[in-house]
C-alpha cells in the first residue's frame, strides 16, 4: 500500500478541508458551535480516515477506513447543501467546495473498488 501522502485523494481532501475552513469564516458567529464546527470536523475527517486506513496492516482495514471517509464526505455534502440553501457564507466558495467534494467522493469509490479487486 502507498503512504497516504502519495495518494491524490488524500492531497485533494486536505486542500478541501482548508477550503471549508476558509468558507466557514464568514458564517455567523452563532454558528461557531453549530454548522461551522460540524462542517470543519467532517472535512477534516475525510483525509484523516484515509491516512489512518493507509497506516493499517491489511487492505481490508484500509477499505474500512475509506468507507468511513466516504461517509464523512456525504455528511459534508449535506452540510454544504444546507449552508447553500439558507444562503450562509460565500455561495461561490461553497459551490466550488461541493464540486471538489464530488470529485473526491468519486475518487474514494474508485479506490475502494480497486482495492477490493486486489484482495
Amino acid at each position: 500500500m502507498k503512504h497516504h501522502k502519495q495518494l491524490e485523494v488524500w492531497k485533494r481532501s486536505v486542500a478541501l478541508a482548508g477550503a471549508i475552513y476558509s468558507a466557514t469564516r464568514d458564517f455567523p458567529p452563532e454558528e461557531k458551535y453549530g454548522l461551522t464546527s460540524q462542517m470543519c470536523r467532517a472535512a477534516v475527517s475525510i483525509p484523516s480516515n484515509i491516512a489512518e486506513g493507509a497506516a493499517r496492516h491489511t487492505v481490508k482495514e484500509f477499505i474500512h477506513f475509506l468507507h468511513i471517509s466516504s461517509g464523512s464526505a456525504s455528511e459534508l455534502d449535506t452540510q454544504i447543501e444546507i449552508a447553500r440553501l439558507i444562503n450562509m457564507g460565500n455561495q461561490k466558495s461553497l459551490l466550488e467546495a461541493q464540486q471538489e467534494l464530488s470529485q473526491i467522493s468519486r475518487m474514494l469509490k474508485g479506490l475502494i473498488r480497486s482495492l477490493e479487486k486486489s484482495r
